[in-house]
């Protein structure tokens, strides 16, 4: 299912806390400073690795599994760091433990069509193969479709 632009802002505008799963509190991960970025905006991130358990990352503990999330935390967005071939397990966790999902989100490179599947059968929003982080700057004027920053730092006085 191809997503527009008004999708992908619907479900960003909406989003409030992001379960992030294969975090890490290494600094030259991605998925590190892809949860630093979203915190810095405002976005609750939970990070969910079951080999940094107890460390931090950002103003956040990580914890090991979906299931170790409170209920009152109102997760709205499951993010997946893993392999494809990981995604089912994660999200027949997140379906099981998380009442408030409304989206499943796949790294780039991350895709599964049968989780895909599983999760809009359940309602849920499903992203593929793309990073919130892009998204947001893409959609946000903040990066050019190269990738590239869009002059908001300018010589113009």
């Amino acid at each position: 299912m191809t997503l527009t632009d008004d999708d992908l802002r619907r479900i960003l505008n909406r989003t409030r806390v992001v379960a992030m799963v294969g975090a890490s509190t290494n600094p030259v991960r991605p998925s590190h400073f892809v949860a630093l970025y979203l915190m810095r905006r405002g976005i609750r991130v939970i990070p969910v690795n079951p080999a940094q358990a107890g460390q931090r990352l950002g103003s956040e503990t990580v914890v090991a599994r979906l299931a170790d999330i409170p209920a009152i935390a109102h997760v709205d967005m499951v993010d997946i760091f893993r392999r494809s071939d990981e995604v089912g397990a994660v999200v027949t966790e997140a379906l099981a433990c998380l009442p408030d999902l409304r989206t499943v989100w796949m790294q780039l490179g991350v895709e599964n069509p049968e989780a895909a599947a599983v999760a809009r059968a359940h309602g849920l929003d499903v992203v593929e193969n793309r990073c919130p982080k892009i998204e947001l700057q893409r959609l946000g004027g903040e990066l050019r479709q190269g990738g590239f920053a869009t002059g908001v730092i300018s010589s113009r006085i």
